[in-house]
């Protein structure tokens, strides 16, 4: 297993200071955000597309400091009402951009649509009552989702991008087994899953489970940690900001800080049973902690734990 970051969580620092801090940390990956959703200070896609010398720079750079990029980001709601088109065209010029630095690999998210025709913004049905949520996820995903992403992952694959790594995100179509399975039938094998605990901690499922059930579909892993908090008069489905952290029932954290390090061997030891033995990349989003200080206390654990090297076992009977 390798240990990376998604740029995000280092958005303060410039390029030429990021590399050097990642190789400090004993990091072995990049995940770059190429937005829209995402801040994008290390990356720019139009440059890097138009420009030979650009790609040649930037991969350079990397590996003067032992880096190589796990993926290229591309978060954004390509299904919305309103700004579906434009969020359409990134996913796609993060796409090619991936192709030209000869990767194969791009996280992003499903993308959620509105109820019906006309709608302006996206609604996320998941209750079975009231019944209208039916009528709402049958158009979402039969007028809207399932064509856009047989297109999409056909596009993908025209560019050698075998692996769509669709993030189990809260507010999207896919967000728990069921609906990335859905996803997977309708895009393909070059469409699975950026595994994220942290949204499965507070959605009441258990991220263990989660990658026993969908094993050879997790295409990359985002190290990330929720801490239930013991306010939780307001539920897990809480509308508080998360800068008003002491109000909230539950908030992302530091790795470990939400769960122990014995968790975290379970998880790691848990994705190697799955048979994911690739990158971890850290995400930090912990409102609490200085940002370098919470990648610093992850890389730290996630050290300790990762498995790094093959097993060296060998099948007596071969």
């Amino acid at each position: 297993m390798k240990i990376g970051l998604i740029t995000c969580s280092l958005a303060h620092l410039g390029f030429d200071e990021l590399l050097p801090t990642l190789a400090e940390l004993g990091l072995d990956c990049v995940e770059f955000g190429c937005g829209p959703w995402s801040p994008v200070p290390h990356v720019n896609v139009d440059e890097l597309i138009e420009s030979e010398s650009a790609r040649q720079e930037f991969k350079a750079k990397l590996a003067d400091h032992g880096l190589e990029i796990s993926a290229l980001n591309t978060a954004a709601n390509q299904l919305h009402p309103r700004h579906g088109k434009a969020h359409d065209a990134a996913v796609r010029k993060t796409m090619r951009l991936a192709n030209l630095l000869g990767l194969d690999r791009v996280v992003m998210m499903s993308g959620l649509p509105g109820s019906f025709p006309g709608d302006q913004y996206p609604n996320w049905a998941t209750t079975v009552w009231p019944p209208d949520n039916y009528e709402i996820l049958k158009y979402q995903w039969e007028e809207v989702a399932i064509p856009y992403w047989q297109d999409l992952a056909a596009y993908a694959r025209n560019l050698g991008i075998n692996r769509i790594a669709v993030e189990n995100h809260p507010g999207q179509l896919v967000y728990n087994v069921d609906t990335m399975l859905r996803l997977r039938q309708v895009g393909g094998d070059n469409v699975g899953l950026n595994f994220d605990p942290s949204h499965i901690f507070w959605m009441g499922g258990d991220p263990l489970q989660t990658m026993r059930a969908l094993g050879e579909v997790i295409y990359h892993v985002h190290a990330k940690d929720t801490r239930i908090e013991s306010n939780t008069a307001n539920t897990m489905t809480d509308m508080t900001p998360f800068s008003e952290f002491t109000k909230r029932s539950w908030n992302y954290v530091t790795v470990g800080y939400g769960h122990s390090e014995e968790w975290w061997v379970k998880f790691v030891v848990g994705l190697r049973m799955a048979g994911y033995d690739d990158v971890l990349s850290i995400e930090h989003e912990d409102f609490m902690v200085d940002a370098l200080e919470g990648v610093t206390k992850a890389a730290a654990l996630l050290r300790r734990v990762a498995l790094r090297l093959p097993p060296s076992y060998k099948d007596e009977r071969s």
